[in-house]
């Protein structure tokens, strides 16, 4: 059964087949830029499971950032979808939130810079925890 979400006004619908390869949170600011403040919760999967069935996205790859991610939305309702990396193409997240039945992901299992954080956002017990992103 693929697993179906899309934005709040229904412009947008996706699909998911295959696995999801993993959950997560991050904190860093743009992120909470982005959400309006509580950071981002998402999920991480082959980019080629992943297709829109009705709608296209309106898409955002902030200029002055090197290596930015191109976000998707909905032009219509403003609701993000997803996020693609030119550093990771075959890859890609979706927002949790977007899922119609959110339930279907076991909780985040990693969270991503936490060192940005602010001292209202919680860490769910036991998610590993990076500072920022492995690697960096």
């Amino acid at each position: 059964m693929p697993i179906t979400g899309g934005c709040f006004c229904g412009a947008l619908r996706y699909e998911i087949t295959g696995a999801i390869q993993m959950s997560g949170l991050c904190f860093c600011k743009t992120c909470q830029t982005l959400s309006g403040g509580a950071g981002n919760a998402f999920i991480g999967l082959d980019a080629g499971r992943f297709r829109y069935v009705a709608g296209a996205p309106a898409t955002f790859t902030h200029p002055a950032h090197e290596n930015a991610p191109t976000r998707e939305f909905c032009a219509t309702c403003g609701t993000q979808i997803s996020g693609r990396s030119a550093k990771a193409p075959s890859g890609m997240i979706v927002k949790l939130g977007t899922l119609d039945d959110p339930s279907v992901v076991s909780a985040p299992n990693m969270a991503f810079w936490v060192q940005e954080k602010q001292s209202f956002h919680c860490l769910p017990e036991g998610v590993k925890a990076y500072d920022s992103l492995p690697g960096c």
